[in-house]
């Protein structure tokens, strides 16, 4: 398998999932000003949509979109317990979960990193960003991890999502149980090796 990313951006994530799983796979950067790959392949020609995580599995068949992707990977190995199973409430609420994530804290960072917006509009974006924080606190209150005592890719796309707060001046200590949530995921050895390599990627460049 092939997983391409940026590094920084939210294909940590499945990055991390793969670390995880302890799957073989490639980590390919793509320069996402140019859609190229360090070898000089057209990114768009494996994903016209130009963005990251993408994955190319090994009979060349490509995948798309994070939250598809992680449930993919998770699927292959169940015993992992990345996942709940298919077709049970514990699946949906994992899906549930996951577009959450996408839809209001991951889309809610998204307009911050837009240089060209006034500050007025920023507040207003950053307003609903911390709102929507304070529910997933409320979640963290009851449990360790998002759905539970148990670690799910639901987490590693929190964690990544989370990580871009230190670029906003957004201190996760407001909420006690996301700040340890951050540690508590930071400190697993999966997630340390996911951010090495792409550390390692960034070097290399």
């Amino acid at each position: 398998m092939k997983l391409f990313i940026s590094p920084g951006a939210c294909s940590l994530s499945p990055n991390i999932v793969l670390h995880e799983l302890g799957l073989p796979f490639d980590l390919i950067k793509v320069d996402m000003k140019t859609k190229k790959t360090p070898d000089g392949t057209d990114f768009l020609a494996l994903n016209p949509k130009g963005y990251i995580p993408t994955l190319q599995l090994d009979n060349g068949d490509v995948l798309t979109e994070g939250a598809a992707i992680v449930q993919y990977l998770a699927d292959l190995k169940p015993e992992s317990k990345l996942a709940p199973a298919n077709g049970t409430f514990e699946r949906s609420r994992l899906q549930e979960t996951l577009n959450f994530i996408a839809t209001e804290i991951h889309k809610g960072f998204s307009p911050l990193f837009n240089s060209a917006l006034p500050d007025e509009v920023r507040e207003i974006f950053k307003k609903k960003l911390l709102h929507r924080l304070g529910e997933i606190a409320t979640t963290l209150d009851k449990h360790d991890y998002l759905l539970g005592e148990q670690f799910t890719v639901a987490d590693a796309y929190l964690f990544t999502v989370l990580g871009w707060s230190k670029h906003f001046a957004i201190d996760l200590n407001q909420w006690p149980t996301i700040a340890k949530f951050y540690e508590r995921v930071a400190a697993r050895p999966a997630v340390k090796a996911a951010i090495a390599a792409e550390a390692a990627l960034n070097k290399a460049a």
